[in-house]
């Protein structure tokens, strides 16, 4: 059987995080090291960290929350496409995908490559344009994902994307690192924490080749 491959950005002290946002902070409250019978951690983050997704609340107020979230949103069949604009998902290559309503769209852009070995927050990370959104919306996907931490630009397209996903029931996976993966059909399971009333949080997510 196909092994699982981790998507998932190790949350590590000095990762990056969005500018604004809590960035990662962990220490020992008790350490066996020091003495202690057991070693526990206090750690401190945004829900936005790393790998992790976005409920329909974070930009709708009244959006269903994280805890919310139908488990068939993120666990079943998903499909890895790979994007060669540099700057943005666009409606245009998209339509050479063929994508179909209820499919689990994972988007593989540059940003794998060269987004995520830069420590600190990249600002020119390739983002789904707002047309793409429309588009993906319009079809009725269930879920789509992005390999860096917002399907919107941070200079375009931010509130504009993110609306029209939500708005059309579409959950939202940032984050992911799919450098080593190749484009094609895979099992999905990203399982976010099940945080009540929260808009966003931090998950797991590992594929399977379904070839």
């Amino acid at each position: 059987m196909t092994d699982w491959i981790d998507v998932s950005a190790a949350v590590r002290k000095g990762m990056p995080h969005w500018p604004g946002d809590p960035a990662f902070h962990i220490r020992r409250v008790a350490d066996q090291a020091k003495g202690d019978q057991c070693t526990v951690s206090h750690i401190d983050l945004g829900v936005h960290t790393g790998t992790h997704m976005d409920a329909p609340l974070h930009f709708l107020p009244e959006g269903a929350c994280m805890d919310e979230m139908p488990l068939e949103a993120t666990v079943g069949p998903a499909r890895v496409i790979e994007i060669h604009d540099p700057v943005a998902v666009t409606q245009e290559e998209l339509m050479a995908h063929h994508v179909r309503a209820g499919e689990r769209i994972l988007l593989k852009t540059a940003n794998s490559t060269r987004a995520w070995e830069y420590n600190g927050f990249y600002e020119d990370f390739v983002y789904i344009a707002h047309d793409a959104a429309e588009y993906l919306a319009g079809i009725g996907i269930r879920t789509v994902g992005i390999d860096y931490l917002s399907v919107g630009g941070y200079r375009k397209d931010s509130l504009e994307t993110h609306t029209a996903l939500l708005r059309a029931g579409i959950w939202i996976i940032e984050g992911l690192n799919l450098k080593h993966i190749v484009p094609g059909e895979y099992d999905l399971i990203c399982l976010p924490l099940k945080i009540e009333g929260a808009e966003g949080a931090p998950a797991r997510a590992i594929l399977r080749s379904r070839g």
